[in-house]
């Protein structure tokens, strides 16, 4: 999908206050930046519904998003502008930098939501739960985190459960292919844009959970 260029976008996220734009410095010494709390990411995170829900209900959670286009991290900024919420700071980067932002453990939990499902078979390995990617989020999770993906497209999430499954890096911990029926994954659960969007078409929501394994 082609995005459309916003004017002024680029401007507007780089003198954001809501932007962390030195990220790089903070890797190691998040919580002493942001607070001694659990720290959430959401990688790819749109307009940012989600997290700005999430961050509304958990006040004792650091939330950051991330999204390497600021035509669309800009209509976050806007929301903030209109609702700041102190928990809750925006990366625009992209998602393989997420090692070098990050250090080992750092991460708590790692939203994937309606990811770009990179449908042909050449661009495997920039699907957000490719194996490669798998690998970077296992150096930034803590011992006790979790990965948590949701999408609509159903070859998307058989192919993340089938590289959870194949990694003796990861263990699947649950998986839905109709989340909105699920009565135990569906319970609390937050939906973005895209979720109400699908679900409203009818389209079934697919979600699982993953964590780290340890012998």
């Amino acid at each position: 999908m082609r995005l459309r260029n916003i004017p002024g976008a680029d401007e507007a996220i780089a003198n954001s206050a809501y932007c962390i734009h030195d990220a790089a410095t903070h890797r190691g010494n998040w919580r002493s930046f942001l607070g001694d709390h659990p720290l959430h990411v959401e990688i790819g995170m749109g307009k940012g519904q989600f997290l700005f829900q999430l961050a509304e209900l958990h006040s004792d959670i650091s939330y950051i998003g991330i999204e390497r286009y600021t035509s669309v991290l800009l209509r976050a900024v806007q929301k903030m502008d209109l609702n700041p919420l102190p928990n809750l700071h925006f990366l625009c980067i992209d998602a393989a930098e997420i090692t070098e932002i990050f250090a080992p453990e750092e991460i708590d939990r790692i939203y994937l939501n309606f990811s770009d499902p990179w449908p042909k078979d050449r661009h495997a390995k920039r699907r957000l739960t490719s194996p490669t990617y798998l690998e970077r989020y296992d150096q930034v999770l803590s011992a006790n985190g979790d990965l948590q993906f949701k999408t609509d497209n159903q070859d998307l999430f058989s192919f993340s459960l089938e590289s959870v499954n194949d990694s003796p890096k990861w263990d699947l911990v649950a998986s839905t292919y109709d989340l909105h029926h699920d009565d135990e994954l569906n319970q609390g659960n937050v939906m973005t844009e895209y979720e109400e969007k699908f679900s409203s078409m009818g389209n079934p929501i697919c979600k699982l959970i993953a964590k780290r394994h340890f012998e």
